[in-house]
């Protein structure tokens, strides 16, 4: 089974999106998220849609996704930011994946909800990145059996790049795997700016 955790603070805009594309997803999945505290309906709107919603007195994601691997079921986990969306395959495309050892886990190629040709070569430039260094942003959607996640001791307490820094400890295990299923970010300029990145995703 595959365990979602969503790291959250005040989401409340974006998230029930995030959460109706996952639920899409036919293949065996629990979500969990991971409130630091949100003032807003984001807790109300976790609760409406059946997510388990877990209480976190750190604001700060890492703290919020090591929580919510410590109460989770799966033998893998997904990464998910509260803006983030899944396409209806994703599930299945981190099963897929994970049938082979050598895969530790990886992430998504993303794409911005816009026509800015800057956005798109930035996207494309990420995704090079990806593939050339192994480390992904957490906006991508990283996903990693536990065995793993727990060897290289999860993600560091970090205010910013714990994805990055996790995703670096994990390519030094096994091989980690960026999948290309196009993913599509809003523009930065079209929403609030939140704790990290303004925008809309979907892996």
């Amino acid at each position: 089974m595959i365990s979602i955790i969503i790291p959250t603070l005040n989401e409340a805009e974006l998230l029930p999106g995030t959460l109706n594309r996952v639920q899409a997803n036919r293949a065996p999945h629990e979500i969990l998220v991971v409130d630091g505290g949100s003032t807003d309906e984001t807790v109300a709107l976790a609760n409406a849609s059946g997510a388990r919603v877990i209480s976190s007195a750190q604001t700060r994601r890492a703290a919020q996704m090591n929580l919510g691997t410590r109460m989770a079921r799966g033998d893998i986990f997904l990464f998910l930011h509260g803006d983030t969306w899944t396409g209806p395959d994703t599930l299945k495309q981190i099963e897929n994946a994970l049938r082979q050892s050598a895969v530790a886990g990886g992430g998504f190629a993303r794409r911005f909800q816009s026509r800015s040709r800057l956005l798109r070569l930035t996207c494309l430039l990420g995704e090079w990145r990806s593939r050339c260094f192994r480390w992904f942003y957490g906006d991508q959607g990283i996903f990693v059996r536990r065995t793993i996640f727990e060897r290289v001791g999860g993600f560091q307490d970090m205010p910013l790049f714990e994805d990055v820094d996790f995703s670096r400890r994990m390519a030094r295990q096994v091989f980690p795997l960026v999948l290309r299923r196009p993913g599509h970010f809003r523009s930065p300029n079209d929403l609030r700016a939140r704790r990290r990145f303004s925008g809309h995703a979907v892996v």
